[in-house]
């Protein structure tokens, strides 16, 4: 069975092992033995890291199958948490699990974590038939999702995959997630004394300013939204302003939206630059691909059908953020996100309720059964 205690002490366990972006080589040494002790055979993908700029590689365990004929399935998660993640002291109080409240929890994604190691616990001690399991952990998602970007998909088999990676509770299923464009711009004016002769300066920072106000930013549409995060520039008051460095995002499940978002940035940076006879530098990069999986997919229907199973409220929805589930499935392997009921991922209020770990481990070890049933 699922033995809430022993999560409850791994989940907190893991969340004291700093793993921050990059850093994720304590973790992963961590997670290594955990897999091989449960009679996972395990590789460490040392390229993905050596790409990413990573202290290791995302993790691959292979369990082997005890009931045949039954198609290959994986789960994953990610190592990382963002820059708040350093000496998580995590509490528990009143069924809840809380940071100290001076950094992150980690439950993004930890939780998920946590969640696939005890229902690949379950499933052996119950001696329970099963297929083929595969488990990835990453390295890098929150950074730009490096691990699955950069992962040797040839090492993997599976014909559907189950990420754990969203908040929500158990039962939500997560089939469609935007494609994010990246927006970087340098704006090169002209420097001049602000008191004595402005008028031969070039303002970057007027001409940033001009541009964005004639951007359509934030939620756009139902599908598609956009934001400038970063601006950095200036040295003193007194001098027009010489360098502006801008950085956006451009996000949209439509393609054809996602293009026209971006180019409509881009020319209002390129008129606001020429109006104001500033050089404009601009690059502009995919972050990611969309997430698009039918709701005839098997891989959805398999998660309903663990979800009704198990007595859960099924929520099929969209996602506004990225996550391994997009590149996954953009390399041919249907994947979905699925819920595990962290709350208030990335900032300091973040937390998880017991019953929702508990839930997502049993969800979990559902889908492996329901799977397994069909054969």
């Amino acid at each position: 069975m699922i033995k809430q205690e022993r999560l409850v002490q791994e989940f907190m366990e893991m969340v004291k092992i700093d793993s921050l972006s990059k850093e994720e080589g304590s973790f992963a040494a961590y997670l290594k033995d955990k897999l091989t002790e449960l009679g996972l055979e395990v590789l460490v993908d040392e390229q993905a890291g050596r790409r990413a700029g990573s202290d290791t590689g995302n993790l691959l365990g292979r369990l082997r199958a005890t009931r045949q004929g039954v198609p290959v399935i994986l789960f994953a998660a990610h190592m990382d948490t963002v820059a708040l993640g350093k000496g998580i002291q995590p509490q528990l109080r009143d069924g809840v699990i809380y940071s100290s409240g001076d950094t992150i929890l980690g439950s993004d994604d930890k939780a998920g974590i946590a969640a696939i190691l005890e229902a690949l616990r379950h499933i052996k001690e119950e001696k329970i038939a099963h297929g083929e399991i595969e488990v990835l952990f990453t390295i890098s998602e929150e950074v730009g999702l490096l691990g699955s970007r950069y992962l040797d998909y040839s090492l993997l088999q599976a014909e559907m995959g189950f990420v754990l990676d969203s908040g929500g509770e158990p039962g939500t299923i997560i089939c469609q997630a935007p494609a994010h464009e990246r927006i970087k711009a340098v704006i090169h004016g002209q420097a001049a004394h602000a008191g004595m002769n402005p008028e031969k300066g070039i303002s970057a920072i007027q001409a940033a300013a001009q541009a964005i106000v004639k951007m359509k930013l934030l939620r756009i549409d139902e599908e598609t939204t956009a934001n400038i995060g970063v601006i950095k520039g200036g040295e003193a008051t007194n001098i027009v302003c010489e360098r502006v460095e801008l950085e956006g995002e451009a996000r949209s499940l439509s393609e054809e939206k996602l293009c026209r978002q971006t180019r409509h940035m881009v020319a209002c940076l390129q008129e606001a630059c020429a109006e104001m006879g500033a050089r404009l530098e601009v690059e502009v990069s995919r972050e990611y691909p969309s997430l698009q999986v039918p709701e005839d997919e098997a891989v959805v229907k398999t998660a309903r059908q663990a979800a009704e199973a198990l007595g859960l409220e099924v929520k099929l929805t969209s996602s506004g953020g990225g996550s391994d589930t997009n590149y996954l499935s953009a390399h041919g392997l249907k994947a979905v996100n699925l819920g595990v009921g962290m709350s208030h991922a990335h900032t300091k209020d973040e937390f998880i309720k017991i019953k929702d770990l508990v839930m997502a481990a049993h969800y979990v070890a559902e889908i492996m059964q329901q799977v397994a049933r069909r054969v």
